[in-house]
């Protein structure tokens, strides 16, 4: 790599482009976004699968998606999937643990995002984050992956979702 440069800014995102030289001596400008850790969250209640009812401004629909959210600096994936759960859902886990980390859109993103399995739900109240419009939804472990399968959609539930699934948790 030649240069990197940041163009963008936000603190939600930040972006820019790095100058990379080929093996043939050419240069290219590869250009990214960089997102924070986030974290997914599949928690099982019993028969059923929480998940969330939100309208998505980015794709203009309402998605039916896993609890999700940034991963605060100093915490962990089960840290931060118990905080969102508990803030999300109403619910809060006897036990967390990591199914896995993934980077996610690698030809345009620097994101990393981890995956917690939830179990032990006790209800406790909705903390929800003043920018958060989010409707609570229990549904069938069942009928799970035919859900989140089902237009709207989104990458972060269905990867969620079939790695629990493959884990036997489902």
């Amino acid at each position: 790599m030649l240069e990197t440069a940041v163009e963008y800014e936000t603190g939600w995102v930040t972006a820019g482009y790095d100058l990379v030289e080929h093996p043939d001596g050419s240069t290219k400008k590869y250009y990214w976004s960089e997102l924070a850790t986030a974290v997914v969250v599949v928690a099982r209640a019993g028969d059923d699968l929480l998940m969330v009812e939100q309208y998505r401004p980015t794709v203009r629909n309402t998605q039916l998606e896993l609890p999700a959210g940034i991963v605060e600096a100093g915490e962990s994936y089960t840290g931060a999937g118990r905080r969102e759960l508990r803030e999300e859902t109403g619910f809060a886990a006897d036990s967390l643990s990591v199914l896995g980390e993934v980077q996610c859109t690698t030809g345009l993103l620097r994101h990393t995002r981890g995956f917690v399995f939830a179990e032990g739900l006790e209800p406790v109240g909705q903390e929800l984050d003043d920018n958060e419009y989010l409707v609570p939804r229990a549904v069938p472990v069942d009928e799970a992956v035919d859900v989140v399968r089902s237009p709207p959609t989104n990458d972060a539930t269905l990867e969620g979702v079939l790695l629990a699934r493959e884990e036997g948790l489902l």
